[in-house]
């Protein structure tokens, strides 16, 4: 068991160690299109790579709806293994649309786990950034 300071500084240094290894300028927030986002994640259980709608539900909806109508190319062309969540709640108990790949049976706290998941988060996010690009005027639209 990790005390939350060994918990924290094993994260630091691991997000540290992801940027030097994948230096990259993500998009994440900056999509240019209000309440989409890209995110990482990675904790104790798994690693995950999303595409975050997070915005009024009005605008969350047209968002949504158009990528809904982008499903079969992002899954066929860049995320074969995307899952689609209409409705995802976050551990703070806020809704949001989500689409996202995991990598299960990984830990941050477990070293020998790091290389496998900085490899799956760059190259998933890799493919979330080229399907943005790609599609961004629709999505804007």
């Amino acid at each position: 068991m990790f005390s939350k300071e060994e918990s924290r500084k094993l994260r630091e240094e691991f997000w540290i160690a992801f940027g030097k290894s994948f230096p990259y300028k993500w998009t994440l927030y900056k999509t240019e299109v209000k309440g989409l986002s890209f995110k990482f994640h990675f904790d104790v259980k798994m690693a995950m790579v999303s595409i975050d709608v997070d915005s009024d539900f009005e605008q969350r909806i047209k968002v949504w709806d158009k990528l809904i109508a982008l499903k079969s190319i992002l899954i066929d062309e860049f995320l074969p293994e995307a899952n689609f969540e209409d409705f995802y709640i976050l551990k703070n108990q806020k809704e949001i649309s989500r689409i996202y790949v995991e990598l299960n049976n990984v830990s941050i706290h477990n070293k020998n786990t790091w290389r496998q998941t900085m490899e799956f988060l760059n190259n998933n996010m890799l493919q979330i950034e080229k399907f943005y690009l790609e599609y961004k005027d629709f999505i804007e639209s």
